[in-house]
């Protein structure tokens, strides 16, 4: 079985706790990271019942969406409902995770995930996620010390491009220079000038990383004194990942579409709400995953049939529909967002195979129980 750290790696590799939302409380809530885990259960909201069914199952740990404690507390004693549902698992032993804004705009994370339930294709982000700024380092070494720097540099994350890495460029040239007195020449000689065949060693890396990477490229390099240089490249422009997914369906009409997302999803007494004639033609759909309607003006300025999302409230949603824009659906908030608990589920299966079991509860956490 895999230790607690390293499925919390994988999940943080898919699902970075630094992308999400400075308000945020994602990551690991409990659990000692050297524990084995063999059993994980997948699931929206860390309620009392989502715990008892994770201690009934045996899980070693809970992975859920929404957090536990998103504002900060003084304790957490069992006599309160989230005092109660930590002393249930840690009474059993289940650790708790939650991965809640950063799974959001993620490659396979939860709007992504909605779009794919409902059918959509071609997808793309509402509000495309800042691509992370860049630097390229160069540097120049002796020919027989290059592929030791290429290593060392890689080592750090630097190279990195896409799903590539260790990607780097060199060419070839002379250095020249002339050690001085109180110099310990690693090649030549005190006052006398050396050449040397030298290769231009080039890599670009996060910025976010240049410290460490500069470090690296110091301790591998030979010289005393090592020429480099690094510079900040131009605006990468925006990443694949984002707030949202726009896709495409085939031609249908809102009520048809409206169906279909009633099919897809978990059932629930919130049901699906839609806004727009039932007859209109569907072709662009824009999806978020949880309360939508901070993109509503967003949605407005897109060329989308329909706008899919929760919570929308009576005057945003009944302004927005007023401007002769997409129609609405609005669909329960742990309905939507259920979506992605059987993919990170399948993904995490996929990695690290018969050694575990995951299994995804269907236990509903929406907090509307009936409708009269």
């Amino acid at each position: 079985m895999p230790a607690l750290k390293d499925v919390v790696d994988l999940l943080h590799g898919w699902y970075p706790p630094a992308t999400a939302d400075s308000w945020d409380a994602v990551g690991l809530v409990l659990g000692d990271p050297a524990d084995q885990v063999g059993k994980v259960l997948f699931a929206v909201d860390p309620t009392i019942e989502v715990a008892r069914e994770a201690v009934a199952w045996g899980a070693d740990l809970l992975v859920v969406h929404h957090p536990l404690f998103l504002k900060p507390v003084h304790g957490f004693a069992a006599t309160t409902p989230k005092g109660r549902t930590l002393a249930t698992l840690s009474g059993a032993g289940c650790a708790l995770l939650t991965a809640h804004t950063n799974a959001d705009q993620a490659v396979s994370g939860v709007s992504e995930a909605l779009a794919h339930a409902v059918g959509l294709t071609d997808l793309g982000p509402i509000l495309p996620a800042p691509a992370a700024p860049m630097d390229k380092l160069t540097t120049y070494v002796p020919v027989a010390d290059a592929p030791a720097m290429r290593a060392a540099l890689a080592a750090t994350g630097a190279g990195q491009l896409g799903d590539y890495d260790h990607a780097s460029f060199s060419t070839p040239g002379s250095g020249r220079f002339r050690p001085l007195e109180g110099a310990q020449p690693a090649i030549g000689t005190v006052g006398e000038v050396e050449t040397v065949a030298e290769e231009r060693v080039e890599v670009v890396l996060p910025r976010s990383r240049r410290a460490t990477v500069v470090g690296a490229m110091l301790a591998a390099h030979p010289y005393e004194e090592p020429a480099f240089d690094v510079v900040e490249m131009a605006d990468p422009g925006t990443a694949a990942t984002g707030t949202g997914r726009v896709g495409s369906v085939a031609p249908t009409t809102l009520r048809e579409f409206a169906a279909t997302v009633a099919a897809a999803l978990p059932e629930t007494a919130h049901g699906v709400r839609v806004g727009g004639d039932p007859d209109r033609v569907v072709r662009r759909v824009a999806v978020c995953g949880g309360a939508g309607d901070f993109l509503l003006d967003t949605v407005a300025r897109t060329d989308v049939d329909v706008y899919l999302t929760s919570d929308l409230r009576h005057h945003p949603a009944g302004e927005f529909l007023e401007k002769d824009g997409p129609a609405l659906v609005d669909v329960a908030h742990w309905a939507a967002e259920w979506t992605w608990l059987p993919v990170v589920a399948a993904r995490l299966r996929a990695a690290l195979g018969d050694t575990l079991e995951t299994r995804v509860s269907t236990t509903c956490t929406d907090p509307w129980t009936f409708r009269s």
